[in-house]
This record gives C-alpha cells, sequence and structure tokens, in this order.
C-alpha cells in the first residue's frame, strides 16, 4: 500500500507543478477558444491541461517501474508499456483537438486506433464470468471488439460530463478511488497478482485527478480539454478491462460448494467484474441521454447542446460550485455503495444507507425548487439565501409607471443565469451609480 500511496502522490505532484506553466504554454499558443453558446463559463479560459496530466502518468509510471514491490508488474506483464502507448496516441489528437477543434469523426477514429494499440499489445479482455455459467472465453476478434467498445464508451462519457470547472475531474477521482479499493482487495486478498496492474493504474488515475484539480476548481485558471479528458477516460476504461478480462475468476475459488452456494457468493465479486462501468454511471447516463436527445431531434450524435445533466441542475437554480458537489455526491454514493454491496452482500445495513442517501440526494437535487424564507423576525441571524428579497428601484425609474417598465429577461436565475450575465449595459454607468 505505501508504494501505491507513493506513486498517487508523485503523480499528484508532478500533474500539480506542471499545470501552471501548461497553463502559461496555451495562453502564447493561442489555446484559448472563443466562447461557445452551450458554455457555462464567460471568460476565454486556456485549456491544454492534459499535457501536465500526461507527464504526471509518465511520472507514475517512472517511479513504479522502480519500486520494488511494483516492479513486477512491469516484469511479468506488458499493460503498463500498452497502457503507456495507447495514452500517449489519444492525448496526442486530444492536444491537436484543443488548438485546431478536430472534427468529431476523427477523434472516434483515434479513440478506436487507441484501443487497437492496447488490444495488440495484450491488454483485452480475453473471457467473461457469467454467474451460474462460469467463464465464458472470448474469441480474438469477441475480445477485440468488445475492449474497444468499451474503451470508446467510458472516453466519451467522460468528455460529454466535462462541462463545469473540476466535474470531470473530480468525478473520475471518486471512480478511481472506488475501483483503486476493489482492485487492492483482489490482488491483496485473494493474492492475485493479475489485478495488480489495475491497482496500479487506478492509484496513478487518482493522483493525476487529484494533482489537476487545484487549477481546475471553479472558477477554473485553466482546463483539462479533450487531451484531458480523452486521457483520463483511456486509463479509466484500461483499468476496468484489464481487471475484468484478465482476472480468472476461478482463481478466487468462489465455484465450491452447491450451485446455489457458489452463485450467491460469486454474486458480489461478479457485480464489479462485469459492471465496471457503474462507477462512472451518471456519465454513462448522461452520454445515452445526449444520444437519444440529439437523434430524436434530428441531429447528429455529436452535435454540442445545453442538454447535459450539469446544465440542468444550472437550470434548476443550483450555483456552480452545488452542481458540481451534487454530481460529486452521486458518483461517490453509486460507487462506493457497489464496492460496499461487493464486500459485503448478506448486510442490509448497506441497502438501508444507499436508500437513504438517496433520498438525502433527492431533496438536495430539488432544494431550490423549495428554498423556505425566514421570517421577518429571524433574517438577522440566516444566510442571505434565505432572506426576503427586497426590489431596489433606480432613482431614474422610480416615477416610471410598471406597465411602463422594461420587462426582465426571461430564464435568469441569479448567479447560475445561463443567458446574458451582465448586470449593466455600461460599466461606467454602474461605477457611477456606486
Amino acid at each position: 500500500m505505501r508504494d501505491y500511496l507513493l506513486t498517487l502522490c508523485v503523480t499528484a505532484a508532478v500533474t500539480y507543478l506542471l499545470t501552471g506553466p501548461v497553463r502559461k504554454f496555451a495562453i502564447a499558443t493561442g489555446a484559448m477558444p472563443e466562447i461557445r453558446a452551450r458554455d457555462v463559463h464567460r471568460e476565454p479560459t486556456p485549456r491544454l491541461g492534459g499535457i501536465a496530466m500526461f507527464f504526471g502518468l509518465c511520472a507514475g509510471l517512472l517511479v513504479a517501474d522502480h519500486l520494488q514491490n511494483l516492479n513486477s508488474v512491469f516484469e511479468l506483464s506488458n499493460e503498463p508499456r500498452a497502457l503507456l502507448s495507447g495514452a500517449a496516441l489519444i492525448w496526442l489528437i486530444g492536444v491537436l483537438d484543443d488548438k485546431f477543434e478536430l472534427d468529431a469523426l476523427i477523434k472516434l477514429g483515434a479513440q478506436m486506433i487507441s484501443a487497437g494499440v492496447m488490444v495488440m499489445q495484450g491488454l483485452t479482455i480475453l473471457w467473461l464470468p457469467i454467474p451460474g455459467i462460469g467463464t465464458v472465453a472470448l474469441t480474438q476478434w469477441q475480445g477485440t471488439l468488445l475492449t474497444v467498445a468499451l474503451v470508446v464508451l467510458t472516453i466519451n462519457a467522460v468528455n460529454f460530463v466535462d462541462g463545469l470547472d473540476g466535474l470531470a475531474a473530480g468525478m473520475v477521482c471518486i471512480a478511481a478511488a472506488a475501483f483503486f479499493l476493489y482492485a487492492y482487495r483482489i490482488w491483496y486478498g485473494y493474492t492475485i497478482e493479475a489485478a495488480a496492474p489495475a491497482t496500479l493504474f487506478a492509484a496513478i488515475l487518482m493522483g493525476m485527478c487529484l494533482g489537476f484539480l487545484p487549477h481546475n476548481m471553479h472558477p477554473a485558471r485553466i482546463f483539462m480539454g479533450d487531451s484531458g479528458s480523452m486521457l483520463i477516460g483511456l486509463i479509466l476504461a484500461a483499468s476496468a478491462i484489464s481487471i475484468t478480462g484478465q482476472v480468472d475468476p476461478d482463481a478466487l475459488k468462489i465455484f465450491e460448494g452447491s450451485t446455489k452456494a457458489a452463485t450467491h457468493a460469486a454474486l458480489p465479486v461478479f457485480i464489479p467484474l462485469l459492471l465496471p462501468l457503474t462507477i462512472i454511471a451518471i456519465p454513462m447516463a448522461d452520454l445515452v441521454l445526449a444520444i437519444v436527445r440529439r437523434t430524436w431531434k434530428g441531429q447528429s450524435p455529436f452535435a454540442a447542446d445545453r442538454g447535459h445533466l450539469h446544465h440542468r441542475l444550472l437550470e434548476i437554480g443550483h450555483s456552480h460550485s452545488r452542481a458540481v458537489l451534487i454530481m460529486y455526491f452521486w458518483s461517490a454514493l453509486i460507487a462506493f455503495g457497489t464496492l460496499a454491496y461487493s464486500v459485503h452482500s448478506t448486510s442490509m445495513w448497506i441497502v438501508l444507507a444507499v436508500v437513504f442517501l438517496s433520498a438525502v440526494g433527492l431533496v438536495l437535487l430539488l432544494l431550490p425548487r423549495f428554498t423556505p424564507r425566514a421570517p421577518r423576525w429571524a433574517e438577522a441571524v440566516v444566510p442571505p439565501r434565505y432572506r426576503r428579497r427586497k426590489a431596489l428601484v433606480l432613482p431614474e425609474e422610480a416615477e416610471v409607471p410598471a406597465e411602463e417598465r422594461e420587462p426582465v429577461p426571461a430564464g435568469v436565475n441569479g448567479s447560475t443565469a445561463i443567458g446574458n450575465r451582465a448586470r449593466f449595459s455600461d460599466r461606467s454607468k454602474a461605477g457611477a451609480r456606486g
């Protein structure tokens, strides 16, 4: 565990220290695209944060290769080299896209090629465990197609959710933390060396996200861009592929005894193995909904819009930071709820806790709809958002009849407005009034 923590810390430190120079490089090279209609931020922000994240990945792999307890991962398996090859390719395409805005089909082709590069070097799904049946071996073509599909889906799920400051990095970090605990349990608890690469990938992924988050939290000073979102999506997919298709379920000794007992014992192990993408269920749901929504409207599935889950949270009335925290909450609930059930599937307390926390999450989602207002006598001791708002009448508007005043544009919701957010048409007039 100490070696994994050391690798994580080195990865986070390198990513954090390089993000500042990368930001200056992005500004100097003009990697600051104009604000688009679907963007939430109001000022041009540099991209290319994926450059720092990629060098953090390289630093983590380099350190792990020189640690005594982790060196065996590189000696006994070719998966780290396969991951680095695929990551380098997808990262280069992402850097070009952050600078020149590549076509969506070109990026899709690059994602498939990156997955194919990893498959050619051995990082592929070899078999699938099915409860009640056992291990089902896959042919070469079946394993390749399933691996490529998993990589493409995960990359695009992470890319689609990258719409708010700190959202994608935080959600992937939560997913990687849950996956790390599960993979470490398989590796250490069952002494299965084949789970070591997935454990290492998850630790490095956590370090990359933790090192980048201080620069990316609201208000963000730099975006990871496609060079970062596609990179962390590929690493997360590689972790899932490694532990799903490489670890032999027969080595877990869960098929002993009667068929009913073996199936019951295998259930908590099969859930993370068969459904590794439950740890990014929120981004995956957002991806599916986006494809259905755009196809229903007759648009391309790759056409950008403002209908993502985080956009809807802003429309409900949540602030930028609260919307991100709510997405964090649901990601952690799904990821760690699945992890807890895989460890103690017979405990009813886990189910009750998940149900209770789900109810809490629903209350948080609908909180802006039911914002309470404090009575007059208590307004002095409650936060400003719970006080009754007083209408502000400017001097030049005091004598204008109410029916002749210009209406307030619809869709404006305080600090989380989606439309124009300028409070004054002329900054000089605003200063004069102050």
